[in-house]
């Protein structure tokens, strides 16, 4: 688990990086995801390719071994696969929702009055009438 881990922990934090650089949030996953594609796969890669011999009974004592070498397999090429594909995408609706939120406070607190103004300029009553 520590090594999915750190690899959607970078992939995010490239991400933020390329949004505090001024990219939109769909150019920021993408330049992520592109970048960090290459050391994701080549870590998860050979994680798996050190447990083929274990996996395929290759050497004495191995038969016990051999079924948590394949569960270890298939659970780097699942994890792999959702760091990839999984995390940009929860990234995107969160920040997307983060956004949103910030929006809506800022307009709440006052920041954004011209157009709060504009919006309730229709509704306004004379005052002492």
């Amino acid at each position: 688990m520590g090594l999915v881990t750190k690899n959607a922990i970078l992939l995010v934090d490239y991400a933020l990086m390329a949004k505090q650089q001024g990219k939109s949030r769909r150019q920021a996953v993408m330049e992520a995801g592109t970048t960090r594609l290459r050391p994701i796969l080549m870590t998860s890669i050979s994680t798996m390719a050190g447990m083929v011999p274990i996996a395929l009974e290759l050497g004495s004592g191995t038969e016990t071994r051999s079924p948590m070498a394949i569960a270890v397999i298939g659970g780097f090429t699942t994890s792999t696969l959702l760091t990839l594909v999984v995390v940009p995408v929860f990234f995107t609706y969160i920040d997307g929702f983060q956004s949103a939120i910030g929006r809506l406070i800022r307009r709440l607190k006052g920041d954004d009055t011209k157009s709060l103004h504009k919006v309730l300029e229709p509704y306004k009553t004379p005052i002492g009438k």
